[in-house]
């Protein structure tokens, strides 16, 4: 009886035993089971990216609604058209000449058309090195490689003078006359913007090629050119009453060049109301 009476107790043991176990182990699975349902109900906080420079750099800058562009026949003479104006007032502002960074633009966009550009509105090849905004992937001097984004092709053009102006090894580029093309496209080359030895020289061409330099001549108030600045190359004709009449490859572009004239002028005064010409039709250059 007293052996009897033992075993039962002993069984009575492992089965309360075994039942704490249990219940044990089936609240750390039901705790679990809650965490893992707790994990997967939180969404992850969404990435709010910081502005990687100051505020006060952009919000100032007004879009300018796009320009009309048709009858150029060059892209060069297109991007010319369309960004000369930014580029004289990054000069007013960051003194980076505006026949650089026309230049600058022109080369490395492909006047606005490299792939790059197309996807980013980076005019100027600047990569991403520590950029906090929208970014793309391109090959370039490696696989992949990361350049900023911008909503609107003018802040690609803030960005730049800003990314020279900021930066100790451009330092010297401030010191020299601000009409001085030839000193800044060299400086460039040897403060590491480029890597392609004849970087200074496509700059100065493009520059002299597109007489680029009197952007800076309208910034500075100048009325000639000094120093390493060229002359033009043609002389203003005197036109009142005769009219011009468009031959074969003329452009608004560079009939307003060729007199020293603006586009918007020609278009005033002869009432036109696109970029597109004929050949025979007849442009007064000067008001009646």
């Amino acid at each position: 009886m007293k052996i009897s009476s033992y075993i039962k107790n002993i069984g009575l043991c492992l089965l309360l035993s075994v039942i704490i176990t249990s219940c044990g182990s089936k609240k750390k699975t039901t705790s679990k089971k809650r965490n893992q349902t707790t994990q997967q109900i939180q969404k992850p906080r969404p990435k709010v990216d910081k502005p990687h420079l100051n505020v006060s750099d952009y919000e100032n800058m007004t879009v300018d609604p796009k320009k009309d562009v048709s009858g150029f026949e060059s892209p060069v003479e297109k991007y010319i058209y369309t960004y000369a104006e930014i580029a004289m007032e990054e000069m007013r502002l960051y003194h980076v000449p505006a026949s650089i960074t026309l230049a600058q633009g022109i080369l490395e966009s492909s006047s606005g058309n490299g792939d790059l550009t197309r996807r980013s509105n980076n005019h100027f090849g600047i990569k991403c090195n520590g950029w906090q905004g929208e970014k793309v992937y391109h090959d370039d001097d490696a696989y992949q490689e990361c350049f900023r984004k911008y909503i609107n092709p003018k802040y690609s053009f803030r960005d730049h003078s800003l990314f020279l102006a900021k930066r100790k090894r451009y330092a010297s580029l401030f010191e020299l006359d601000k009409d001085d093309y030839k000193g800044w496209a060299k400086g460039l080359k040897r403060a590491g913007y480029a890597t392609d030895p004849r970087y200074p020289n496509k700059l100065i061409s493009l520059i002299e090629r597109y007489n680029l330099q009197e952007y800076d001549n309208i910034v500075l108030g100048e009325g000639s050119r000094k120093g390493s600045r060229t002359k033009p190359h043609k002389s203003k004709p005197n036109y009142n009453s005769t009219p011009y009449v468009v031959e074969k490859g003329d452009t608004l572009y560079n009939i307003s060049r060729r007199f020293d004239i603006s586009v918007e002028e020609l278009k005033q005064i002869n009432n036109l109301k696109s970029n597109s010409l004929s050949i025979g039709q007849k442009l007064y250059i000067k008001k009646q």
